[in-house]
């Protein structure tokens, strides 16, 4: 049964949250009834904080992570070991290994995985970018850190194959990971010890 709304603008806010990962209608009526008992300075500065968001936040030139300028503070930082980069699917794996405080060197987004059934081939992932970093920056060993999913796997192989060529250590996490479960949700202990006790890839 379509549930029906007293106001079209009430009707409206709903559709637009209920857009948002894991909002059904439900829950997104109740963030705009929320919202509606709020005052009127804090729903415009609650509007004003995304919109400034999404004009304003920059993707890094370097490893493709979210930043306020053109170079992330990561990337930027001269305290990171350069020559060590951790490659990761998505920026909330970047969150997930910085906050196990075990990982001192840069990172890469690819931006997603490879995979077919979902439409994403290799040139829609940033592995291209990954490659010219290593071919013309000073880099001494690649972690990649995918989920241990069939696609992350397909993902690490592809990679491994892009950067034969070139004088490069490549490691993938230890698997304390669960097989098939996504990296952000693991906790910060497990990933960090992974990270620690990252082993040779062996291209299988």
């Amino acid at each position: 049964m379509v549930q029906k709304y007293p106001s079209q603008l009430l009707e409206k806010a709903v559709q637009e949250f209920s857009k948002l990962p894991g909002i059904g209608r439900r829950t997104a009526l109740r963030l705009v009834l929320y919202q509606l008992r709020q005052d009127a300075e804090d729903v415009q500065s609650f509007v004003e904080a995304i919109a400034r968001m999404r004009q304003e936040v920059h993707y890094c030139q370097r490893c493709h992570n979210i930043s306020d300028a053109d170079i992330c503070p990561i990337c930027a930082d001269s305290r990171r070991d350069t020559s060590i980069i951790c490659v990761v699917e998505n920026i909330q794996d970047v969150m997930a290994v910085e906050n196990t405080q075990q990982y001192t060197g840069l990172y890469h987004v690819l931006g997603g995985v490879i995979s077919p059934m979902d439409g994403i081939g290799p040139a829609d992932l940033e592995i291209d970018s990954l490659v010219k970093r290593v071919e013309e920056d000073d880099i001494r060993e690649v972690i990649l850190a995918l989920s241990s999913t069939m696609e992350g796997d397909t993902t690490n192989f592809y990679i491994s194959r892009k950067l034969a060529p070139y004088d490069v250590k490549l490691s993938v996490i230890a698997r304390g990971i669960p097989v098939g479960d996504e990296l952000e949700y693991a906790d910060e202990v497990t990933l960090g010890r992974s990270i620690i006790n990252r082993t040779p890839f062996e291209g299988k």
